[in-house]
């Protein structure tokens, strides 16, 4: 598994300003409905309902909310780069500015976990999240996203 079967170009997004996690958890439905058709009422509810099981922000500015949905086809991710980072409850109690939301079938099981590990390992490196922090636009983005991932198969 890489990042270019986990991440659609459409679903790479620099946004300006959110002003709460909840809200962020909305743009993030949204995103994953134009880029992968997954129902944007369905993702949030699923979204919130695995943070009230405990915070997905995993430090260093990083949060990886994911979810589990009846009807998603495969592993689908969200990627998005906040200019102005927000609280999200995250373990270090820092704010977070990059995101990277996973969706995931129900019965997906080892491909979820798989995916989770290869965003988790790849987003603790903090040159490149620098890398990212650094390049505010989406396609730029979604190419630093998909050459890491094979740079590291390489």
């Amino acid at each position: 598994m890489n990042f270019t079967d986990l991440l659609n170009s459409k679903a790479v997004k620099a946004v300006t300003t959110v002003s709460s996690k909840k809200r962020l958890m909305h743009d993030i439905a949204d995103v994953a409905e134009a880029a992968y058709g997954i129902s944007a009422q369905r993702a949030v509810e699923a979204l919130m309902e695995r943070e009230s099981l405990g915070p997905t922000g995993v430090g260093h500015g990083v949060a990886l909310p994911h979810a589990r949905l009846n009807g998603v086809q495969s592993v689908s991710g969200v990627f998005m780069l906040l200019e102005k980072p927000i609280d999200f409850e995250a373990v270090d109690r820092q704010p977070v500015d990059v995101i990277f939301a996973l969706f995931a079938p129900e019965d997906a099981g080892v491909e979820h976990l798989k995916a989770l590990a290869l965003v988790s390992r790849t987003l603790r490196d903090q040159n490149f999240c620098a890398k990212l922090r650094s390049n505010p636009d989406s396609t730029t983005l979604h190419t630093i996203i998909t050459e890491s991932a094979a740079v590291q198969a390489a």
